[in-house]
């Protein structure tokens, strides 16, 4: 058995780059699929696809179109990262501090001028 026919497999070739679809470019091939204009297997030998992909493609159109569709009415909550909420917390921590150390100076300062020698 020749060790070059093993390498020459379709999942083994090295200057053939993996091709991303765009959600544009996706949504454009589902609508011509839909449409009767040209067959099916006319349009997926244009574009390089399988009936495979084309299926996916269907199936994550379906999924998009739910989740759009079931979304309630209003203002959606948004998404904060961890570190944004750690950094937020950490900052109004510091600010409860400040706060507290301002109100006790705050208490100082009255009792001198309520107390002070001037005040009679």
């Amino acid at each position: 058995m020749n060790s070059s026919n093993i390498s020459d497999g379709p999942n083994n070739r090295p200057n053939q780059k993996r091709r991303y679809l765009s959600a544009e470019k996706k949504f454009q091939i589902y609508l011509e699929a839909q449409g009767n204009a040209q067959p099916v297997g006319a349009l997926l030998r244009r574009e390089g696809l399988f009936s495979t992909d084309l299926a996916r493609i269907r199936q994550q159109v379906k999924e998009g179109a739910l989740q759009r569709l079931s979304a309630k009415p209003g203002r959606q909550p948004s998404e904060v990262s961890t570190e944004a909420y750690e950094a937020l917390k950490h900052e109004l921590q510091e600010k409860e501090r400040t706060l507290a150390d301002l109100a006790v100076e705050l208490a100082i300062l009255r009792k001198k001028t309520t107390g002070g020698s001037w005040a009679r």
